[in-house]
């Protein structure tokens, strides 16, 4: 394993991909990409805006039939030369990823470079395993590429978001323009070399870098784009969603969540409190599907707190390449800001900090928020209703099992989460009643074919697998003769 990330100079970011080349952008304004451990500017990207945008979606046109008639096996095979490309170069994303938006090294290689590979076979797979077609009756169900897909994708898991997207298009037999976060571009730029060694044909996959009130906003007003896939907060999906509306074109929006760990009272409370402690701050809390809520018997919620006092003790903010890393920095000052001033009201309310260190004992240099479990905090509060993104855990007794699924679903996200209990059956019939789009019992390991999205505000459409594949599809019956 190499122990170094890419040279930055070898990356065209002074460049767009458009039909199948780096070429320049039309405006001349670069944002800048800043290392959020040292605040220092690691790199500048084109702020792309309406101009460039047009000229990527008319690429992505133009190259729309022919990619459509490909093969799916061809398609499949793409993928998995995409995987290999991806599995060659995993230190290097890995440091990369680390670099720009701050995940602790160890947690870059396992997460955000290891799951993008596994996300591409379960699109060959699936691929392989559904013909798009059937037989409905007298009828012939198809589906087909839906068209040009815009893909907006956000800093927080800066590959996998745009491989969850970009596979799934190609898989189905789209082009695609993607608009990765300004935030944290330059893993998207690295992809992007390696899709251009793929040999794919010109206007198939084309990049086009800015800021999302910008370039985000002309590709999902363009009237040349057929699909609308954003993932990111849920203020900026609204918006999103509003203007692609416009155009009556089909949009996947993956808003986030504020999910729970569900810890029955039959269940093993050190292992399940430990899962939920880890879930909620792995990535600095800054992950969609994180269980930032903690739900535990009433009766047991000291014993709980003690455990979450522990396991929160290792989570010490520092250096994100260092190996032994567990809390890197949030990927922004503003992003800080936003996550101090969330806890600082929530404390101003009468919530009660019970594990984690003052917010001020963290490292001097870099955006760094101290990692902390809360409890006293009333269910319908801020801080147990809406989507902190950082380090935070809040703790919520309940009283018997239905108070625990009230609890459960007392929020309008329904991204995400886990039911423990020493009997999988009991918590698989809980789990059924949970309105979350991804729901694991006890230590389920992430399935990256199954279908990933949410309930009521946590978005609309899934991503992954065969599902996913289906979201940039359209669907055709053709009615036979009998």
């Amino acid at each position: 394993m190499r122990g170094f990330f890419v040279d930055m100079d070898s990356l065209p970011l002074g460049s767009v991909y458009l039909n199948g080349r780096w070429t320049a952008p039309e405006t001349r304004e670069t944002l800048p990409v800043e290392n959020p451990a040292t605040e220092t500017e690691i790199a500048r990207v084109p702020a792309c805006g309406a101009a460039d945008v047009r000229r990527a979606v008319t690429a992505a046109g133009a190259a729309g039939a022919g990619w459509a008639a490909t093969d799916p096996a061809d398609r499949a095979g793409v993928l998995l030369a995409l995987r290999d490309a991806l599995a060659g170069h995993h230190e290097d994303m890995a440091q990369l990823i680390t670099r720009e938006m701050g995940s602790p090294l160890t947690f870059s290689r396992r997460v955000q470079a290891g799951l993008p590979s596994k996300v591409l076979e379960g699109f060959a797979a699936a691929l392989v395993a559904d013909p798009g077609e059937e037989r409905v009756g007298h009828s012939l169900v198809l589906r087909e590429p839906a068209g040009v897909v815009g893909a907006i994708t956000p800093w927080n898991y800066p590959l996998h978001q745009v491989i969850a997207k970009v596979g799934a298009a190609l898989a189905a037999g789209c082009t695609v323009v993607l608009k990765p976060s300004e935030l944290a571009p330059l893993s998207a730029y690295f992809l992007t070399t390696l899709v251009d060694g793929l040999g794919l044909s010109p206007g198939v996959f084309n990049l086009v870098p800015g800021r999302g009130t910008e370039a985000g906003r002309a590709l999902a007003a363009d009237d040349g784009v057929d699909v609308v896939s954003f993932t990111g907060s849920l203020r900026a999906g609204r918006e999103v969603g509003s203007v692609a509306g416009g155009g009556v074109k089909r949009v996947c929006l993956e808003l986030g969540g504020k999910s729970a760990t569900v810890v029955l009272p039959d269940a093993d409370l050190v292992t399940a409190v430990t899962d939920g402690v880890h879930s909620a701050l792995h990535n600095a809390g800054q992950t969609c599907s994180a269980r930032s809520r903690l739900l535990v018997p009433r009766s047991r919620m000291d014993e709980a707190v003690d455990v979450v006092r522990s396991v929160l003790a290792g989570y010490v903010p520092g250096d994100p390449t260092d190996p032994g890393c567990r809390l890197g920095p949030l990927v922004s000052r503003a992003q800080r800001d936003r996550v101090r001033e969330f806890l600082r009201a929530a404390e101003a309310g009468g919530a009660r900090r019970v594990a984690g260190p003052p917010q001020d004992e963290v490292p001097a240099r870099g955006h760094y928020v101290a990692a902390s479990a809360w409890a006293g905090v009333p269910a319908d509060a801020p801080l147990a209703q809406e989507e902190v993104f950082g380090p935070a855990l809040v703790l919520l007794p309940f009283e018997d099992e239905a108070d625990a699924v009230r609890l459960a679903n007392s929020t309008p996200y329904g991204l995400a989460a886990t039911v423990w209990s020493a009997d999988p059956d009991r918590a698989t019939a809980v789990a059924r009643r949970l309105h979350a789009g991804q729901v694991d019992v006890n230590d389920a390991a992430f399935n990256p074919a199954a279908p990933f999205g949410g309930y009521g505000v946590s978005g609309v459409g899934r991503e992954l697998g065969a599902h996913g594949i289906r979201e940039f599809q359209e669907t055709k019956s053709v009615q036979l003769p009998a």
